[in-house]
């Protein structure tokens, strides 16, 4: 698997990561297969929010002894994000993880605490060694100049956003501000919600060819157009062992410029959006 560096933290993160968004919600053992099978295969980057229920559990079953081989991340929700409160959080999910640092803390979108008392929590945690570094989800670029603002150059480690071939709306200016300040773009839901393109549609005939032309499945070169940029690190949730292997397969797929403008037209990201899509 591919690494590459992640924002301005100094580590090398796997191209493709893992998410965790409703794995709590099917058979245990088997999302525990999953990740571990994502873990062999180089997807060491881990993704989960105390908002996802259960996950936190099952990612600690999956990672139990070998906790350093992970780039794992955990989210704080804005309703807990003051600067006690976000410690506290943090903690809780420290507690449930089953570990004592995160490699990386978010605030899962902005809410109605001041982003001073949240930086300046993830700060407190970083001092502490709670925190390797700490970045943002759901932040549209207004949001993201008033970070920068609060936290300075080089502490925002990434923005984690809704990105996958039908939703290209972060295209037109987040990723742009994220490569200028060197915030890795962190890509959730990369294959939609429940709305990969079918075989059969007119996207999914251009997926197949292309697959067909690497050796590949559509889902691998769906993230690997993501990961087109080296600013973007996909994160998609795998439902078996098997699907897992498939996800990691994108990690050593690199399609080339023809490929790239096939995709655009087949799924042209359309015009700029008011408001910064999100699940």
């Amino acid at each position: 698997m591919m690494q590459r560096p992640f924002g301005p933290t100094g580590h090398d993160v796997s191209v493709i990561g893992q998410g965790t968004w409703y794995i709590d919600h099917g058979d245990r053992k088997r999302a525990v297969a999953s990740l571990q099978r994502g873990l062999d295969l180089g997807m060491t980057h881990i993704d989960t929010a105390e908002m996802y229920g259960d996950a936190e559990l099952v990612v600690a079953e999956a990672i139990a002894g070998r906790r350093d081989d992970c780039f794992l991340v955990s989210k704080v929700l804005p309703s807990n994000a003051s600067r006690r409160g976000t410690i506290t959080a943090c903690e809780r999910s420290l507690k449930r993880l089953g570990t004592d640092r995160l490699d990386c803390y978010l605030l899962h979108w902005r809410g109605g605490f001041a982003l001073e008392d949240t930086v300046a929590a993830f700060e407190q945690l970083m001092s502490a060694g709670k925190l390797r570094s700490w970045g943002v989800s759901n932040f549209d670029v207004d949001d993201l100049d008033e970070l920068l603002a609060v936290a300075g150059e080089g502490r925002i480690a990434c923005n984690q956003v809704l990105y996958h071939l039908q939703e290209r709306a972060i295209e037109h200016a987040v990723i742009p501000w994220c490569e200028r300040h060197k915030v890795a773009v962190v890509a959730y839901s990369p294959f939609g919600h429940n709305e990969f393109p079918e075989a059969r549609s007119a996207g999914g005939k251009v997926l197949a060819g292309i697959a067909s032309r690497h050796g590949a499945t559509p889902r691998q070169v769906a993230l690997a157009f993501l990961a087109r940029r080296p600013q973007v690190f996909p994160i998609p949730k795998a439902s078996s062992a098997d699907h897992a292997a498939d996800n990691a397969g994108a990690g050593r797929l690199t399609l080339s410029a023809e490929d790239i403008a096939e995709l655009d037209k087949a799924f042209p990201r359309g015009p700029k959006p008011r408001h910064l899509p999100m699940l």
